[in-house]
């Protein structure tokens, strides 16, 4: 009986397209005892099942032939130094696309201009031909070889793909301007060499793109690994050291200082404060912990030093598990394959036949090659890529810019298809629904005592403290102009209380007391505060994150296109129900662990289809990686932003509705942009083929394909948010 398969993993480098990935998954899964492999383009991973008897070594072996780097994937250091390599490589590889576009649409721009003329009739062109070959020349050696070599690659792996598309038509143009420019009795009026130095330059214009979400979807992870402090200080006895974090063991003590992170999952052995957990668990506001209370990874100590023992390392912490489950999200299957290189894998052996047919057809019945030939040439001319070229890059120019103009950032071209399918949109509560910061709701001066006095005191209390409450209070105190009033021996009791002596009397600010209106009174604002002089309950303050003035208009919005909205949020239920009744959602989820909004997205996607989730901690990295459409605020983390398809670049979340939006508009575009391209084709490649259409007219058939596909990216560029083309309400007549 064979042994249960193993799980392996390998980091996998020189991929530069989809066909790269998928040439890697075929050349692993021919490996015999390999039962499962997945190749992820953008994390440059490769991720397998297989018997115990295939080696490492024998995948790098097979990976290696096929023209690509595997190095075995490691936990631990190992797996954080190749991160930061896989980033090095990644940057390298952005920036040099980004100089070979630049110094290609350079070449480019003067070949259109010098050609302009002629291509409207207005005379002779601005450059001669030899320059024009020398200008084409420049973009071939900056951006061609790049994608010969893709192309190569691909066909001999038997497959096909847009670098072929783009080799297969530029080539041709080339070629043959270079032969009619060789020949002296050839007019040289009509050259292609500006068509195919413009569709290498906007592919190229593509691939920055594309090497721009790939090196985001790597830093989604390294955003992760950075919660985690390098080092930590460890108790042995009276004697404390600082070690690296890879050194800890389970069972270690470790003292967290006020202000610094937690390294590790732990219990609390010694001492109290309150912990930031908000950007692990949602929890708005800070959490008191004290003995026999776990510490989790990457949450913020407070006021108060406490003393750990290490109960997680690693991987195993909840951080750790969490960063699993954004990898293992972003290492599934994509919805669709990209959509040009699906066309061209039906469309590029089309052609070649096409082109063969054609040439042997007129050399047997005209038995003239040259005639042959250029009836050839004409059908590769006709199919140059032009438009499919243009197709995709302009539509993505045209579409992120609006979006961006609008606020909106656009991850990639995936996202713009799984936007169409969204009928549920999920929400975050802390800091996307709601502000993110505790506000004074409200207060309560009890009887014989002076609502100035009250503030004043309360600020000398308060702002000695970093507590998001006492902000809150110090905030409102002053913008009243209340100065703060003298109060000695101040003295802070962590998660309990500020106290301190004003004319001889104990003054403290602190949570309310456990009593049943006060209980009744957080349940329905969030949280209170009590200021007491001496024995005497002197003010109550109610506190609460309240939500975004423009919440309830987006989610108005969304319901009139007919998407359902929820929450989904790790805050406690009653403060969620709180907001979540206000603005109208549809069904409120509180209490909820990263883990447990992944499966309420599970259910959501079951019951409407498409589900994007919306939100902007930490947290929410796995359920924004899991959701058809993940959308982050700007204000939010690192690693909630490079996990979303969409960045709202301001907290308007009018923007959701808007993200959507767009996202179908430049979708539709491109198709659009790709039936413009095939119309052309469509028609023109029979009369090519019979030897009714020169190369001439079918250059000209091809520029006309393209400037339909920019007129039409063009209006896309127009496009605005709904909201933002609605004209202000008049001021009513007095």
């Amino acid at each position: 009986m064979n042994a249960s398969p193993r799980h392996m993993s390998f980091d996998i480098a020189g991929m530069t397209c989809a066909a790269c990935s998928t040439r890697v998954e075929k050349v692993i899964a021919r490996i015999e005892g390999v039962h499962q492999v997945k190749v992820n383009l953008a994390l440059e991973r490769a991720d397998m099942t297989a018997e115990t008897g295939v080696s490492a070594d024998a995948v790098m072996e097979r990976v290696a032939k096929a023209g690509y780097v595997a190095l075995p994937r490691y936990g631990g250091a190992a797996a954080e130094a190749e991160n930061e390599r896989r980033q090095t490589r990644q940057r390298a590889d952005e920036r040099q696309t980004l100089i070979r576009f630049s110094l290609s649409a350079v070449a480019s721009i003067a070949l259109v201009v010098g050609m302009i003329p002629p291509m409207t009739g207005m005379g002779p062109a601005l450059i001669s031909p030899g320059t024009q070959a020398v200008l084409a020349a420049w973009v071939f050696l900056f951006s061609g070889t790049r994608f010969f070599r893709e192309a190569w690659a691909a066909l001999r792996s038997g497959t096909t793909n847009m670098a072929v598309l783009v080799t297969l038509g530029t080539v041709a143009a080339f070629v043959f301007s270079l032969w009619k420019l060789s020949d002296p009795h050839a007019s040289h009026q009509h050259l292609y060499f500006e068509s195919a130095a413009v569709v290498l330059t906007l592919v190229m214009l593509g691939k920055y793109l594309e090497a721009r979400a790939r090196r985001g979807a790597s830093a989604a992870l390294m955003s992760l690994s950075r919660l985690v402090p390098d080092v930590a200080e460890r108790l042995s006895g009276d004697k404390a050291e600082i070690v690296s974090v890879a050194a800890l063991r389970i069972g270690d003590v470790l003292r967290i200082r006020p202000g610094s992170r937690v390294p590790a999952d732990g219990m609390v052995v010694n001492g109290a404060s309150e912990v930031d957990e908000s950007l692990i668990t949602g929890e708005s506001l800070p959490v008191m912990k004290k003995a026999a209370d776990t510490l989790i990874a990457g949450s913020v100590n407070g006021n108060g030093a406490v003393d750990i023992k290490v109960t997680a390392l690693g991987p195993e912490t909840r951080l750790g598990r969490m960063t699993s489950l954004v990898e293992m999200t972003q290492l599934s299957e994509a919805p669709i394959q990209k959509l040009v290189d699906r066309v061209s894998a039906v469309f590029v052996p089309s052609i070649l036949v096409l082109a063969a047919v054609t040439f042997a057809g007129w050399a047997w019945w005209a038995a003239d090659l040259e005639t042959a030939l250029i009836n050839a040439v004409a059908v590769l001319v006709i199919a140059c890529p032009c438009a499919l070229g243009l197709a995709t890059p302009t539509a993505l120019v045209a579409g992120t810019g609006a979006a961006a103009r609008a606020g909106i950032l656009i991850r990639d071209i995936e996202t713009l298809e799984r936007a169409r399918s969204i009928r549920c949109v999920a929400f975050d509560k802390t800091g996307t629904l709601t502000q993110g910061k505790a506000q004074l709701t409200g207060f309560r001066i009890a009887l014989g005592f002076d609502e100035r006095e009250v503030f004043s005191v309360a600020l000398a209390l308060e702002e000695v403290s970093e507590h998001p409450l006492a902000k809150a209070l110090v905030g409102e105190a002053r913008a009243r102009g209340i100065a703060p009033a003298q109060v000695s021996t101040i003295r802070i009791i962590p998660g309990q209380s500020i106290s301190g002596i004003r004319n001889g009397k104990t003054v403290s600010i602190g949570k309310t007391i456990n009593r049943g209106d006060a209980q009744g009174r957080r349940n329905a604002t969030g949280t209170s505060a009590e200021l007491v002089f001496g024995n005497s309950v002197a003010a109550t303050f109610d506190f609460a994150d309240e939500a975004r003035p423009e919440a309830a208009a987006a989610i108005s919005d969304l319901q009139r296109l007919g998407i359902e909205s929820v929450m989904l949020s790790g805050d406690n239920q009653a403060s969620a129900n709180k907001i979540g009744k206000a603005l109208g959602l549809s069904a409120i989820h509180g209490d909820l662990s990263p883990q447990e909004k992944l499966v309420e997205i599970g259910k959501l996607r079951q019951r409407f289809g498409g589900v994007a989730f919306v939100g902007d901690g930490v947290n929410d990295a796995p359920a924004l990686a899991a959701a058809d459409v993940g959308i982050a605020l700007s204000t939010g983390t690192d690693i909630a932003r490079e996990t979303a398809a969409f960045t709202l670049m301001r907290p308007d979340l009018r923007l959701v509705g808007a993200a959507l939006a767009i996202a179908d508009r430049t979708r539709r575009t491109i198709r659009q942009n790709l039936g413009w391209a095939f119309i052309y084709n469509v028609i023109g490649l029979p009369l090519a083929a019979f030897g009714y259409l020169s190369p001439i007219f079918a250059g000209a058939a091809m520029a006309f394909s393209s400037v339909s596909v920019v007129t039409n990216s063009a209006y896309l560029a127009t496009w605005r948010p709904s909201f933002a083309k609605a004209t202000p309400c008049k001021a009513a007549p007095s």
